[in-house]
């Protein structure tokens, strides 16, 4: 009951949270990607905390993480466990883990792991159909 109420808190605070933009992102192509990056200039205003036009944006602190109890958890509630091949299958606690497909499996052996993981009551968090 108390991680569902963490998830339900935990989805509360990324609506409200805003999107950290690396600085200067807007001038430069390359500074494009969503990856924050912590500003290090010298004389930046943004480092510094100054207020006012382009550096009173918003930085990256301890304040806007979410509960640690549910911190790296699937939304669902479940901890995603990578899977490669049907062997693996047999490593995971179903009351907690669910199970996410690799990429790099191929279409044959996705449908071997999802055959194992409805015989073994799994929650597969990626199925192919």
């Amino acid at each position: 009951m108390e991680v569902k109420r963490l998830l339900k808190v935990r989805r509360r605070q990324k609506k409200r949270k805003p999107e950290f933009r690396r600085y200067c992102w807007n001038k430069k192509l390359r500074l494009r990607n969503k990856s924050w990056r912590r500003p290090r200039g010298l004389h930046s205003k943004l480092r510094r905390r100054y207020g006012g036009k382009k550096s009173g944006r918003i930085v990256v602190n301890a304040g806007f993480g979410s509960p640690r109890a549910v911190r790296g958890l699937h939304p669902s509630g479940y901890e995603e466990v990578l899977v490669y091949n049907p062997a693996e299958l047999e490593k995971i606690d179903k009351e907690r883990q669910a199970a996410r497909i690799a990429s790099c499996v191929g279409m044959k052996k996705r449908l071997a792991i999802e055959d194992k993981a409805k015989e073994l009551g799994i929650k597969v968090l990626n199925p192919s159909g």
